[in-house]
């Protein structure tokens, strides 16, 4: 009996690890921006990103979008981040919505990722005002 629900727990172990690891993309990406760290943001590009930041939008190199979030960075210092809405209920898909609050006013990211060999890597990223 013993052994049987030791082998179930071991057998669910990969299940609850994979759950808290999904979850947690999020909530990185989130600290991330929270400091303003283009370089570990970008570290979770896909080769190219579609990137729309407040008016302008493209699709760029893992390097270019790199560069334009610090750019961004560079002119509005961040000082808060939250979670405001998380999907992470699909193998192959993720999606985040940070509110975060700079110095000079609060923006709405909206973060898509797609699964790429295990990974979860950024597709899109929307930094636009936050509507009141």
């Amino acid at each position: 009996m013993i052994r049987s629900l030791f082998l179930f727990l071991v057998a669910l172990s990969p299940i609850y690890s994979s759950i808290g690891l999904q979850a947690d993309i999020i909530d990185d990406l989130s600290s991330y921006f929270r400091s303003g760290n283009s370089k570990e943001i970008s570290k979770n590009f896909a080769p190219t990103i579609e990137l729309i930041i407040i008016d302008e939008e493209d699709v760029y190199s893992k390097a270019q979008g790199e560069q334009i979030l610090k750019d961004f960075f560079s002119k509005h210092q961040p000082t808060k981040t939250s979670i405001f809405h998380r999907i992470n209920n699909s193998q192959n898909y993720r999606f985040g919505v940070i509110s975060l609050n700079t110095s000079k006013e609060t923006f709405r990211v909206s973060i898509t990722m797609k699964k790429f060999n295990n990974a979860f890597l950024i597709t899109e990223l929307r930094i636009e005002p936050a509507k009141d």
